[in-house]
């Protein structure tokens, strides 16, 4: 069954992950629970288990889109100043090399120079959110890079190239946070905040597939776009999503509010 595509919340470090007594269970602070809620049911919101799960995480950047190609990943532990125990995590998913050719394969043929690697582990925009998805970690997962240039357009012309996958059964899902402005929080950040999430779920769910593609890489024309993202690698996932979305209408798939912000998380399909 065809598969759909999402743009997910990742949290912020390990949030999910805070009891050192039992580190592989979700123990979360009060304000994270939404989110870990919704997080928990994404693999059972599918139509069928998926064969392969493709996802973009925020916190990988490279010159070229890259497409991790190992069989069996470490986990990169890519946060800082958190408890000793969330630097023993364990999510061990393999990798799925010949999702990862495909993937590969469909990039090129949508015109982009396409870069492979098999050695670097999976980052915390993958394992965070997934061992909260999928505990069990037994659905193969490739990763994909962004590309270090952040040019919303070639990141939807990308998503778009990989659509097929979802008819294949593989789960296309942009890893991010849909605001990411970490220096500022409640009265200082809930006005404005509440515009962009606002303009931006408006953009996302347009029923014109163009107009709504078009309005996401003008995402700077937004209101608050620049106060909701300094730097927009949180937010280039979606475009990944939306991309691989195709003609499918996009809907918000979870909304909660964390530090005065409000997370919204879309799903296509």
């Amino acid at each position: 069954m065809k598969q759909p595509s999402f743009y997910i919340p990742h949290g912020g470090g390990p949030c999910f992950f805070n009891d050192p007594v039992n580190p592989d269970r979700p123990s979360c602070d009060p304000m994270w629970q939404p989110m870990q809620d919704y997080l928990a049911q994404l693999i059972e919101s599918l139509p069928e288990r998926p064969r392969a799960m493709l996802i973009v995480s925020a916190h990988w950047e490279e010159a070229l889109f890259t497409v991790h190609s190992g069989d069996r990943p470490a986990l990169l532990f890519d946060y800082y100043n958190f408890p000793p125990h969330t630097y023993a995590l364990r999510w061990d998913a393999p990798g799925a090399p010949a999702v990862a050719a495909r993937a590969t394969d469909l990039l090129r043929q949508g015109g982009f120079a396409v870069a492979e690697e098999s050695e670097r582990g999976w980052d915390h925009g993958i394992f965070i959110p997934m061992k909260v998805a999928r505990p069990q970690a037994d659905i193969p997962v490739v990763q994909l890079s962004l590309r270090t240039d952040l040019d919303p357009a070639a990141h939807i012309a990308a998503g778009r190239a990989l659509a097929p996958l979802r008819d294949e059964g593989v789960v296309i899902i942009g890893s991010g946070m849909s605001f990411h402005n970490m220096r500022v929080r409640d009265s200082e950040a809930r006005t404005s905040s509440i515009m962009w999430d606002e303009a931006l779920t408006d953009a996302v769910t347009d029923g014109d597939v163009e107009r709504r593609a078009d309005r996401i890489a003008a995402w700077e024309s937004l209101p608050e776009a620049r106060f909701a993202h300094p730097r927009e690698e949180h937010l280039l996932p979606l475009m990944v999503a939306l991309g691989a979305g195709g003609d499918d209408a996009g809907r918000i798939d979870h909304h909660s509010a964390v530090r005065g912000w409000p997370i919204s998380a879309y799903r296509f399909g």
